[in-house]
């Protein structure tokens, strides 16, 4: 028989998420109303939703004025001039667009669609959208150390959004945020089952875990907005940005 086994165990009760809140005592909470706590070798991975929410990244469309290439934007896609503009802020370079859809390289260094502003949960008018954390690798880094003040015990940590892939249909979740754990492991070197080395493996284990933790999260009214994961064995401390492609190697820019 196998010893081998992941857990994952969704955490639903977390509530309404608002500026400001103590998202670790949320989690630790969570965690205790789930029966568990938090074990050595623990990962908790949090939808970018709450995180965003609790770092105030909600912006009021009312509050937002287009200004002339916003307005160009909006035209040619179809799109809000309000929400062109956040797009606009939130974007290193507009890659691709048409109806209805706009495809950047973010701030962060993230190829994704809208850079990430999402309406869905946010406000019961739709008059509100969410922006990514500006530094999701610092607020992994910053839940991690709340969660082990709070219970003496230091998991990794993934804050995760559900991004669409080229080539590929649908989104899957993906590791926007890393701390306490391994974004990427490098596997060359490492014989396979013949003992050959490999050449070329390099595992994103991060995306791994985030996209298992969504199949729990869901995408609609599930609200279950975080994870416990336990079972894998990762040492190190990578971060999310590790996973990012370097330009001079992407053949599809």
């Amino acid at each position: 028989m196998s010893n081998r086994r992941l857990t994952l165990v969704g955490l639903d009760r977390i509530g309404d998420v608002a500026a400001g809140d103590d998202l670790p005592a949320m989690l630790v909470d969570a965690i205790a109303a789930a029966g568990e706590s938090l074990e050595p070798g623990d990962i908790v991975a949090v939808a970018q939703k709450i995180v965003s929410k609790s770092e105030g990244r909600t912006v009021r469309l009312a509050d937002v004025s287009p200004d002339d290439e916003a307005n160009q934007l909006a035209a040619s896609t179809g799109k809000d001039p309000r929400l062109a503009q956040l797009l606009l802020r939130e974007t290193r370079t507009v890659m691709r667009q048409r109806e209805g859809l706009v495809i950047v390289e973010d701030v962060r260094g993230l190829v994704l669609a809208n850079a990430g502003i999402d309406a869905s949960n946010v406000s019961a008018d739709g008059q509100s959208v969410l922006l990514l954390p500006a530094d999701p690798d610092a607020s992994a880094r910053q839940l991690r150390a709340g969660l082990a003040k709070l219970t003496g015990v230091a998991p990794g940590v993934l804050v995760l959004d559900s991004i669409g892939r080229a080539w590929r249909q649908g989104t899957v979740g993906t590791a926007i945020g890393v701390a306490g754990m391994p974004a990427l492991l490098d596997l060359r070197g490492k014989p396979d089952m013949h003992g050959r080395p490999l050449e070329t493996s390099e595992l994103g284990v991060a995306d791994e875990v985030a996209a298992a933790a969504s199949l729990l999260m869901g995408q609609a009214d599930e609200r279950c907005p975080a994870v416990l994961i336990r079972g894998l064995e990762l040492t190190g401390d990578g971060k999310a940005v590790d996973l990012q492609r370097p330009s001079n190697m992407d053949l599809f820019r």
